[in-house]
């Protein structure tokens, strides 16, 4: 697979998954994982899932997927905007960028995950 059908399928994934069963994103975390939630630091997928859980009910709208190489061929930086809803409110504009890594032949897991609310747009 391309760089591009990774983030592509990942982002299909991840946020399907997230707005539908956020117990099912464990896999995608590891001890090693980090995720910045608006200034907030998570380190390893026990603390990242806690935060994932208390966020409750979402529903993702994706409006943009933009991909770079990282620092070797098994890593990639995905950024996505678009919209979301908590608990059925009004959309929120969000951005999030991921740097996966490939943890073996077609799996990839997240090192670095980094979201942040878009205000005033």
């Amino acid at each position: 697979m391309s760089a591009q059908e990774v983030a592509d399928a990942f982002v299909r994934h991840y946020y399907n998954t997230f707005d539908s069963n956020v117990e099912a994103l464990v896999p995608l975390f590891t001890e090693k994982s980090m995720m910045t939630f608006e200034g907030n630091q998570f380190g390893g997928q026990p603390a990242i899932m806690q935060k994932l859980r208390e966020i409750g009910l979402v529903q993702h709208n994706v409006k943009s997927i933009d991909i770079q190489p990282s620092t070797t061929e098994q890593a990639i930086v995905v950024f996505v905007t678009g919209t979301l809803k908590i608990q059925a409110d009004n959309p929120l504009h969000f951005c999030e960028m991921f740097q996966l890594v490939q943890s073996a032949p077609n799996q990839w897991t997240v090192f670095n995950d980094v979201f942040r609310l878009n205000y005033g747009l």
